[in-house]
């Protein structure tokens, strides 16, 4: 049976304070010499996820902006992706809204809700806030699809989650941010979206196996067949009720590898 492994970034495959993957070289190099396809599934961008696909040595499908978007590179494996949509050098399939739809909303109601969006904060601030190098925050702003935002005031929260459905958007909450988004649209809508093309693709039931630390990773791991929760940095757990869970012991790319080693 062929395999699949769907995992987030920051916090899972990428170490909270860091960003660095040296110590998951070991499971890496397995999933390489098994030819399994490695879908990174994260908050991040297409610039972002591009740019670390290149570091990490691979060219696989990806989802981005917490499923808003699949995108599966030009002749994937040669399967006949001809339906699929273009979009720059990829084909894409879309789950979410246009980023000027979740932008029109963001503009007219961060003042009342004391949002503060990627998209209002300058270049050092971002640096500041996410431990990212200056250079890298212009990638982390290409946006497509969703605005990762700091909520000034708590207490707005579920105030500004109940005005953002009537507009069909929601919020999640991410490692540093929350991000506000389509309702439509969550990591396991395109998880299972993707578990659906390669079964097609492969014309055989694939074994899924997702990797995640943070609330927004809970549809994915809801919907895969071997979900993995990665300790947190702080050395916690996120709470869920998911009954075939299985833990880290250890946290970021070193529970990453270590999971990883274990079940493939």
């Amino acid at each position: 049976m062929k395999h699949l492994i769907f995992t987030d970034l920051d916090g899972t495959f990428l170490n909270h304070h860091d960003y660095s993957f040296e110590a998951s070289k070991e499971a890496l190099k397995k999933i390489k010499e098994l030819n399994i396809p490695l879908i990174f599934t994260t908050s991040k961008t297409k610039a972002e996820v591009e740019l670390l696909q290149q570091k990490v040595g691979i060219s696989e499908p990806f989802i981005v902006e917490n499923g808003a978007a699949l995108f599966i590179p030009q002749g994937y494996h040669g399967f006949d992706l001809s339906k699929l949509s273009d979009f720059d050098d990829k084909k894409v399939i879309f789950f979410g809204k246009a980023y000027s739809e979740v932008m029109a909303f963001y503009k007219e109601h961060k003042e009342e809700y004391f949002m503060v969006g990627l998209s209002d904060m300058t270049d050092h601030e971002v640096a500041d806030l996410t431990g990212l190098a200056l250079e890298s925050v212009p990638f982390v702003k290409a946006r497509d699809f969703t605005e990762p935002f700091i909520l000034q005031d708590e207490t707005k929260l579920d105030a500004l989650i109940q005005s953002a459905s009537k507009y069909g958007l929601k919020i999640t909450k991410g490692g540093r941010f929350y991000h506000l988004m389509s309702i439509e649209q969550d990591k396991g809508v395109a998880v299972k979206e993707t578990i659906a093309i390669f079964e097609s693709l492969y014309e055989e039931k694939v074994h899924s196996i997702a990797l995640g630390d943070s609330q927004n990773d809970l549809p994915m791991l809801h919907c895969v067949e071997l979900p993995i929760l990665i300790q947190k940095h702080d050395g916690s757990y996120l709470e869920t009720d998911i009954p075939n869970i299985h833990r880290s012991s250890y946290q970021g790319s070193k529970g990453w590898n270590e999971m990883v080693m274990q079940y493939v």
